[in-house]
């Protein structure tokens, strides 16, 4: 495994996620918006502030997983074809895992819980991508 590159996939996929995740908060305010409608269920800017630390690091290490696992099943074929299949797995996996499971013990709407669920499929889709991209296996001998 190359460690180096496995580092820069993380990376690589961390400012992919965070640059999708701006574009999404620009582009589909409103996803925000239906957010807001659920006070009860999601902290207040300035409380969520307090806590990002903890989402910074748990993205950081969901992303790295993510790069290892790729790492580990890399055939040596197209890197981004690879990459881009095991975003949209991951993609479904956090669909049908989180967001899907939320929509069950939370108590948001539909659309939100929709919203979401295409925002966070993309999302590792492009990290998918993105870590295909970077990660290069060390050359054999």
């Amino acid at each position: 495994m190359n460690y180096p590159r496995l580092g820069l996939a993380a990376l690589g996929g961390m400012v992919a996620s965070f640059a999708f995740g701006f574009l999404v908060f620009w582009l589909v305010p409103a996803l925000i918006n239906e957010g807001h409608k659920y006070p009860a269920v999601f902290r207040p800017r300035e409380e969520m502030m307090t806590v990002m630390p903890i989402g910074l690091v748990a993205t950081f290490v969901a992303i790295l997983v993510v790069a290892i696992i790729f790492a580990m099943i890399h055939q040596g074929g197209s890197g981004t074809a690879e990459g881009a299949r095991l975003g949209v797995l991951i993609g479904i996996f956090v669909v049908c895992a989180s967001v899907l499971h939320n929509y069950v013990n939370l108590n948001i709407g539909l659309k939100l819980a929709m919203g979401q669920a295409v925002a966070y499929f993309l999302q590792w889709t492009i990290i998918g991508i993105v870590i295909g991209l970077v990660y290069k296996p060390l050359a054999t001998p």
